[in-house]
């Protein structure tokens, strides 16, 4: 059974940080890439980042390029969302995904809200 939990969101002020990370099971992490999403309230869920099954190859919508970073541990069945410069617009539930065998998969989602 696939299973993508999301982590470390929270609540935190303009231009600060946090890291996002999702767990995996349930399949060969190793072999798949690996995308983050967002919604935000009312809004459509957006792509915003994405990272090849070994990890060299990583690409970003432009709303966060050069403030957002993804990775992975194979190792660890986990991929990371470094997210910097934390502005209001980025507010949102954060998914994990991954797709394979033409199915598609998301976790249930962390929070992250950018106020003061």
């Amino acid at each position: 059974q696939v299973q993508l939990v999301e982590s470390g969101g929270g609540l935190v002020q303009p231009g600060g940080s946090l890291r996002l990370s999702c767990a995996a099971s349930g399949f060969t992490f190793s072999s798949n890439a690996m995308s983050w999403y967002r919604q935000a309230p009312g809004k459509e869920r957006e792509w915003v980042a994405r990272i090849s099954s070994a990890g060299g190859s990583t690409s970003y919508a432009n709303s966060v390029k050069g403030r957002f970073t993804i990775s992975r541990d194979n190792a660890k069945n986990t991929v990371y969302l470094q997210i910097n410069s934390l502005k209001p617009e980025d507010t949102a539930a954060y998914y994990c995904h991954t797709s394979f065998q033409g199915r598609f998969y998301w976790g249930r989602g962390t929070q992250v809200t950018v106020s003061s």
